[in-house]
């Protein structure tokens, strides 16, 4: 079963990511990562918000106040106010590592933010991690092992797995024993085809598949339980970043893209290449995403 995605916003970000649904407001957001942005979409006049950032942002989280924002900043973890634009620093990440940055990040189903970094020199070697913030604001690293790229950070819908990657590597991993931190319950999920593509950002819908932006391979799998491939969703442009279910009935599959590594024929090639994109994916429903359970003090 495949469909086409279909253009949203023609965004050109050079490397959108990220990207969420707030059912809330009934707005789109993302993070235009190389551009310090965050951006917010109005599903349903179009209306478009952007914020600047002090410093690339890779990933975020909503809480449980619409006014506030945890963010996921290249070097560190904090909060931000979206009327007022003011962000509080609150934990510094890797600062004895200054190669690596912040990258995918997700909170798990009991409110907690989890988050990994990458290796941003051009050997990509397997130093960063991954990394839980708690409900008391404390920062752990989990006891997984060391990667290159972090990416497909997503939870089952009863919180007891985590699912995970290092996107230099065939394969997406699942943690059976997420909640009681027995790292030798890791095993494969899902291995990809020898062709072009690298898992990137996933999502997990009502249930239990996993959605996998195939980054290079211009699609999105969707990954049954038993690590079958369900359906494919196709794109225009080769480098989907990110997925995301919403809309009011959670149907709407919504996809982040990028420019960055495209050499100008490419570019030329892809004119929609970092723009927004949606499919409708009728009989699938996703799950609400679940807010960082915590607020500043």
């Amino acid at each position: 079963m495949g469909t086409q995605a279909q253009l949203l916003v023609d965004a050109q970000n050079f490397l959108g990511e990220g990207v969420r649904w707030c059912e809330r407001s009934g707005r789109v957001f993302w993070t235009n990562i190389e551009g310090c942005q965050l951006h917010a979409l109005e599903l349903a006049s179009g209306a478009r918000q952007t914020w600047d950032m002090p410093e690339r942002l890779a990933c975020f989280a909503q809480t449980d106040s619409d006014d506030i924002l945890l963010l996921g900043l290249a070097s560190r973890l904090a909060w931000f106010d979206v009327h007022s634009g003011a962000v509080m620093p609150l934990h510094t990440v890797e600062g004895e590592l200054p190669m690596t940055r912040l990258n995918d990040g997700r909170c798990d189903r009991q409110g907690r933010f989890v988050f990994g970094t990458l290796d941003e020199r051009p050997c990509r070697d397997a130093i960063a991690s991954f990394y839980r913030l708690n409900l008391d604001l404390s920062l752990e690293r989990l006891p997984l092992p060391a990667i290159a790229i972090s990416n497909s950070i997503c939870f089952s819908v009863d919180g007891t797995v985590m699912y995970f990657c290092d996107s230099m590597k065939k394969a997406i991993y699942r943690w059976d024993d997420y909640l009681g931190g027995d790292v030798s319950k890791v095993r494969v999920f899902a291995v990809l085809d020898s062709g072009p593509g690298a898992a990137d950002g996933a999502t997990i819908d009502a249930r239990d598949h996993l959605w996998s932006a195939q980054w290079g391979a211009g699609k999105v799998l969707r990954f049954a339980p038993d690590g079958s491939i369900e359906r494919t969703v196709q794109l225009p442009v080769s480098q989907p970043s990110c997925v995301s279910l919403g809309g009011a009935a959670f149907d709407e599959l919504f996809i982040t893209t990028a420019q960055e590594s495209l050499a100008p024929a490419q570019l030329a090639a892809e004119p929609l290449a970092g723009g927004l994109f949606h499919a409708r994916q009728p009989g699938v429903r996703g799950l609400p995403e679940v807010r960082f359970g915590a607020l500043p003090a």
